[in-house]
């Protein structure tokens, strides 16, 4: 079975994963303020493209095209009843480009809502809104579910009890500031410790900070847990140059992040907003993985 080959490379590790996905899209002529889910089902060949260009890099994990696919945040665009056409048709593109020797994880993020007290959405709602994410992620022929950049622990802990129904392995990366922490507080051995005993197959950082920030993030989630440790940072803290969004980080400063991650005992390395395929080869050439 796919799901437990995948984690048994991730302990003999290190594995490399993916890059960003919006910046890609936004160069295949994604509009700003475009739904990206949608592009699964109006523009598969370009999301193809993506995930193609990732696996040539080095990839052996890659991330679907399905991070803002809860039903809350589809209901922005007026596309709430989509959730299981959307989610299925994303995995399906990259179960289509990974095939038996790569690895499909089933990108899920925030919903964007506070959960109770400090908002209005409920703990057993956040679960079922999860759930019926992971379910349609389960069904296109996804091997993990990767729950990233979430802020909020309990409402993490929410996706979490979600995409288990499901039955595959479960990933969960948070979003760490430049001052050790989430938007929302949380440090990193709180979040290791407790999405363990809650039945994270992994835990980690992603996106947030850049590569060098996010060094001491999971070193302390190391010390902090024996299961598999995920590393996926920015292509450094983003500037606007001239209208557009500028990330710093060059390949050879992932390609050393890699090297150190690696040293650290850090199970799955990739990359987050405005990482390329560029960023990955750089990556998988210095962990001697191609």
């Amino acid at each position: 079975m796919r799901s437990s080959r995948l984690l048994e490379m991730a302990k003999a590790g290190p594995i490399l994963s993916d890059g960003a996905m919006g910046t890609m899209l936004q160069s295949e002529g994604m509009a700003p303020g475009a739904c990206p889910e949608l592009w699964n089902v109006d523009n598969p060949a370009a999301v193809k493209r993506v995930h193609a260009a990732y696996i040539a890099a080095g990839s052996r994990i890659i991330c679907t095209n399905t991070f803002g696919g809860t039903r809350i945040k589809l209901a922005a665009y007026g596309l709430e009843d989509r959730v299981g056409e959307l989610n299925s048709a994303g995995v399906a593109l990259a179960r289509e480009i990974a095939g038996d020797d790569h690895f499909v994880a089933a990108s899920i993020g925030p919903t964007g809502q506070f959960l109770e007290p400090l908002g209005d959405l409920s703990f057993d709602d956040a679960v079922a809104v999860f759930a019926e994410q992971a379910a349609a992620q389960a069904s296109g022929g996804a091997d993990a579910i990767l729950m990233e950049t979430f802020s909020d622990l309990e409402e993490l802990k929410a996706a979490l009890v979600g995409a288990k129904t499901t039955g595959l392995p479960c990933f969960c990366t948070m979003a760490f500031d430049t001052g050790g922490r989430t938007m929302m507080g949380v440090d990193p051995v709180k979040a290791a410790v407790e999405l363990a005993e809650a039945g994270a197959d992994a835990v980690g950082a992603n996106c947030g900070i850049g590569p060098d920030g996010m060094m001491e993030v999971i070193r302390r989630m190391r010390e902090a847990t024996d299961i598999l440790i995920m590393a996926q940072p920015n292509a450094g803290l983003p500037r606007v140059v001239e209208g557009n969004v500028i990330f710093d980080a060059t390949p050879d400063d992932l390609a050393e992040f890699a090297a150190q991650s690696a040293a650290l005992g850090v199970n799955i390395i990739g990359g987050c907003c405005g990482s390329t395929p560029d960023h990955i080869r750089a990556m998988a050439q210095r962990l001697g993985v191609v």
